[in-house]
């Protein structure tokens, strides 16, 4: 039993039943391979160009990521929950073609590993989409296209494509108790959960364009 450094949103400790080990560093900055990050270990001061550090001045409301949000110039579809309760997330992809995925605290819903995604609580798309991202990855992103809608057993969940601009893995926050770095030939054995696999199709599909543009 391992506690998470992390506190929940009502400030309790976090009790991790099988915490992951962290990759050996030669992971890291090898697009082939696949690293894995934990709560406050070891990263690389720079991945692929971009510093790697903690992100320190992330909003602290609403407005705040809205404003952020409010940046983010591209065309997407209207959004239709039917009924549904709203969610939004993305697939970060860096320049070397390796996705960011999230290990949810003790599997929490079934996922092992998964895109980090969260409810809107009143947000818009957009600006869930880059809170759900750091808070769960402990990385700034900027969104850079819509990916794919899909509808769950009590949710519709928007999902974008992204880049990293900033923060670090191992800042994540308590709902998940890895990150992974994951090369395309690793994403289908890592997203076992019926769910991501539209959203892996989607990314198959869009990921050429978006690490060579």
């Amino acid at each position: 039993m391992h506690t998470h450094p992390q506190p929940d949103d009502q400030g309790h400790p976090v009790f991790i039943r099988n915490p992951h080990k962290p990759s050996p560093p030669a992971t890291w900055l090898d697009p082939t391979s696949l690293a894995t990050f934990i709560p406050e270990g070891g990263f690389p001061g720079i991945l692929n160009g971009i510093p790697l550090a903690p992100w320190t001045e992330a909003p602290k409301d609403h407005a705040g990521w809205a404003r952020l949000a409010g940046g983010f110039h591209f065309q997407e579809p209207a959004f239709d929950p039917k009924g549904l309760k709203a969610s939004a997330g993305a697939a970060v992809v860096e320049p070397d073609g390796r996705v960011w995925l999230v290990a949810p605290s003790n599997a929490f819903g079934g996922y092992k590993a998964t895109f980090p995604k969260g409810k809107t609580d009143g947000q818009e798309l957009r600006a869930t989409a880059i809170k759900e991202v750091f808070e769960e990855t402990g990385l700034q992103v900027e969104l850079v296209a819509h990916l794919v809608d899909v509808r769950r057993s009590t949710s519709m969940a928007r999902y974008y494509l992204a880049r990293r601009i900033g923060g670090c893995p191992t800042a994540m926050g308590w709902e998940s108790q890895a990150v992974h770095l994951s090369p395309l030939s690793d994403l289908k054995p890592l997203l076992h959960h019926p769910n991501d696999q539209p959203i892996l199709e989607a990314l198959a599909k869009a990921l050429p364009s978006l690490t060579h543009a």
